[in-house]
């Protein structure tokens, strides 16, 4: 067994718990690595085919990292060489063990958005919230965000992101892509994820951000339908929209108590869209196309549920 560096023990010694340190070692402690790393593995290089990969659970650990903190491949690397607490958090001594580069942390994540292996991981903590009983689906929060891309042309290709569109939102116009969400009405945690380019309205994606076992849907003004209330009233689901005036029709004293008393329901919908666009700084995309970023939103939301539910997981695991 190897011994501890000197650096390591110093860092056992420190009487300060940072606010790093305190948020790995939670966010270590609810994540179900068994089950993520499962998905990953049959597509992981094996030992024996040619340069001997890193492990596994090291990589998928830097890359969640890399989504929490918001770096690059070459920021990340030199964090691991700068700072013990995501060391320890990747299971690397420095003074023992080799620290990925920059090529080999963007090869892990090229291999996880080739194999849509991201949405699996999301897909997976649905399951896990599910069977913990944190995801109850009984109702369904739509919501979407504006994600802006560089509009310049002052590039190698003189061009903007061809995959990205402009859309007005009040009077200012922003470029770039969507990512339409489905939340759950009790927990707030997110259950599906469409993501498109910025001129598609939100209403046009609504059906696809169902699980189709909902008992009511809530949404903003932009989601109004009278055609789509009909047709889900229909199918037994209550229409929890919030009521929007017209030209020639002003919302009376009962339509703004409605639309009160159905934002208090909504606004558990903005609790995943928190936690990934300010606690994490996710306003910009990174890459260019929809298809990476669409990858990066799937680990992005998977994570922020784990996040929001971390309390809950932190008694049920104990």
């Amino acid at each position: 067994m190897n011994k501890p560096s000197f650096a390591s023990l110093a860092y056992d010694s420190k009487k300060k718990k940072t606010r790093r340190e305190k948020f790995l070692q939670e966010m270590d402690r609810v994540i179900p690595w068994k089950d993520l790393l499962k998905i990953i593995k049959q597509y992981y290089p094996r030992v024996g085919n040619g340069r001997r990969p890193m492990p596994l659970e090291m990589m998928l650990r830097i890359y969640f990292m890399q989504q929490w903190y918001g770096l690059s491949d070459p920021a990340m690397e030199d964090a691991l060489y700068d700072i013990e607490s995501m060391r320890r958090f990747a299971g690397v001594d420095i003074a023992i063990d080799v620290i990925p580069d920059e090529t080999t942390i963007l090869h892990f994540r090229h291999l996880l958005e080739e194999h849509e292996l991201t949405k699996k991981i999301f897909e997976k903590t649905q399951q896990y919230l599910r069977e913990k009983g944190l995801l109850l689906r009984e109702g369904t929060i739509v919501d979407a965000t504006i994600i802006n891309a560089p509009s310049s042309t002052k590039n190698r290709d003189n061009a903007r992101d061809k995959e990205m569109k402009q859309t007005k939102k009040g009077n200012q116009w922003y470029f770039g892509m969507k990512a339409h969400v489905g939340t759950d009405s009790n927990s707030g945690l997110a259950h599906t994820i469409v993501v498109t380019d910025a001129g598609v309205h939100d209403s046009q994606v609504m059906d696809e951000l169902l699980h189709g076992g909902e008992q009511a849907v809530y949404g903003d003004r932009a989601y109004t339908s009278e055609k789509k209330r009909k047709e889900y009233e229909a199918r037994g689901i209550r229409w929890c929209v919030k009521r929007k005036a017209y030209r020639h029709y002003q919302l009376t004293a009962e339509d703004l108590e409605y639309n009160h008393q159905q934002g208090r329901i909504r606004a558990k919908g903005e609790h995943a869209f928190l936690v990934v666009k300010h606690l994490w700084h996710y306003t910009k995309v990174r890459y260019k196309g929809l298809y990476k970023n669409a990858a990066q939103v799937f680990s992005l939301f998977a994570l922020a549920n784990l996040y929001l539910a971390r309390r809950e997981l932190a008694v049920t695991r104990a």
